[in-house]
């Protein structure tokens, strides 16, 4: 086992092709060190300040969008002012609670789509991506 700090998030981004800058060894470090979560930029920028890295919210957003360019999140669109960005990148699907703003992972195999419009001339579907609104 390799002894050297970040060296499975060095190699994580490296594998995903991107280089490892110290900016993305911090926030990968965050986002992949525990348990599968959902973040907005917002909260990753709070939780990287409250770790002392100094990192913008314009990068923060810029990382977010190049780990979900390398797959190594996936973007959940939630309306036009709400997105957030999810570690576990296997085929599932969201509740999406209105009252707090908050994600839960529903199994991929516990929603059925029974019919899916044909996808455009020379598309195809990639994958679907069901959000169920909740609220209390």
């Amino acid at each position: 086992m390799d002894a050297r700090p970040y060296s499975q998030v060095i190699e994580r981004l490296r594998g995903a092709g991107l280089r490892p800058t110290r900016q993305r060894i911090a926030l990968a470090k965050l986002l992949f060190e525990g348990c599968d979560r959902h973040v907005t930029a917002e909260s990753l920028h709070a939780e990287a300040l409250d770790h002392s890295i100094r990192v913008s919210l314009a990068t923060v957003y810029n990382t977010l969008h190049q780990f979900t360019d390398a797959r190594l999140l996936r973007e959940i669109v939630v309306d036009s002012h709400r997105c957030y960005f999810d570690t576990n990148t296997t085929d599932h699907h969201h509740f999406f609670y209105e009252d707090t703003n908050r994600l839960e992972d529903i199994p991929g195999d516990d929603v059925e789509v029974s019919r899916l419009p044909k996808a455009p001339a020379g598309e195809t579907v990639r994958r679907v991506d069901v959000v169920v609104r909740v609220s209390g």
